[in-house]
C-alpha cells in the first residue's frame, strides 16, 4: 500500500471528505487529491509536503511519524540521492554472475608472471655487478709493456693480482702523493712493514724474489718499480693487493 493510498483509507476510516479535510488543514482540495493519488510532485518540495502530512495526521487519526517515514521511503529526494549514490558505489546493486576465466586469460596473466620474473633477475644481476675501471697509463711505452699487460687494473681486497718483472732484484718506493693511506708490505714471507704512510711520506722496499703489497687508498700513492714509474693501481679510497715477482 502506497502513502496515497494509506491517506485516503485512513480520511474515510475518519468519516471525512476531502473537502473537509481542505477546509480544517488549509490545504487546496485539489492538492490533497493528488497527495491521495500518491502524487506529491505540487507540494512545493520535502520541507512542504512534510508539513503537510503533519497537519493532515491527526485529523485523520495517524501518528504523523508513520506518514513522514512513508513519505522518506518512497518520495523524499535526499532519499533518492542517497539511493543513486548507493547504486554508484555498487553497495545496492544486485551481485552478478562471476564469470568463468578462459584458458586465454590464464595464458596472459603466465606471460605476464614469467616477463615480470625475468625483468627482475636482470635488474638484480645488473644491481650486484662490479663495474672495474681500467688503468690509466702514465708511464713510458715500455714500462706500460712490462708492467701492466699481466695485470688486472682493480682488485678487491680478498684478491691479488700478481706482476713479473725482469730478472733480478726488485726495488720498490711506495710515495703517499697525494693522501695517507694503510700499507702492509710483505718480502720474503715476512711482513716489513704494516701501518700508516702520511701524506708527503715514502717507504722504499727490495727484494731478490717477490715484493706483496696492500694498499687501502690506492689512488692517492703512487709507485716506482725499479726505477720506472707505475700507473695508478686504483682509485681514490680503494684497496688493491699486488705482487711484483722476479722472473
Amino acid at each position: 500500500m502506497s502513502l496515497g493510498e494509506f491517506m485516503r483509507g485512513a480520511r474515510e476510516s475518519a468519516g471525512l471528505s476531502v473537502d473537509d479535510l481542505a477546509e480544517r488543514t488549509s490545504i487546496r482540495a485539489g492538492l490533497i487529491k493528488e497527495m491521495e493519488k500518491n502524487n506529491f510532485i505540487n507540494c512545493g518540495g520535502d520541507t512542504y509536503a512534510r508539513g503537510h502530512l503533519r497537519n493532515i495526521a491527526p485529523l485523520i487519526s495517524t501518528n504523523a511519524q508513520v506518514l513522514i517515514d512513508l513519505y522518506n521511503e518512497e518520495h523524499s529526494t535526499d532519499s533518492r540521492k542517497i539511493h543513486e549514490m548507493l547504486v554508484e558505489n555498487n553497495v545496492t546493486k544486485n551481485p552478478t554472475e562471476r564469470r568463468s576465466i578462459t584458458w586465454k586469460t590464464l595464458a596472459t596473466a603466465s606471460i605476464v608472471v614469467i616477463a615480470a620474473v625475468a625483468i627482475g633477475q636482470i635488474i638484480v644481476s645488473n644491481s650486484t655487478s662490479t663495474v672495474i675501471p681500467p688503468e690509466v697509463s702514465t708511464a713510458s711505452p715500455s714500462v706500460t709493456q712490462s708492467v701492466t699487460t699481466s695485470a688486472a687494473p682493480s682488485m678487491s681486497p680478498g684478491s691479488e693480482s700478481v706482476t713479473p718483472v725482469t730478472s733480478g732484484e726488485l726495488s720498490l718506493i711506495i710515495s703517499a702523493t697525494r693522501g695517507s693511506s694503510n700499507i702492509d708490505v710483505v718480502v720474503a714471507g715476512k711482513h716489513v712493514y704494516k701501518g700508516s704512510l702520511f701524506q708527503g711520506d715514502s717507504k722504499s722496499f727490495s727484494s731478490q724474489n717477490a715484493i706483496s703489497i696492500y694498499l687501502s687508498n690506492a689512488g692517492d700513492l703512487d709507485l716506482t718499480l725499479n726505477g720506472q714509474a707505475l700507473p695508478p693501481l686504483g682509485a681514490r679510497n680503494e684497496e688493491i693487493r699486488k705482487t711484483f715477482r722476479s722472473k
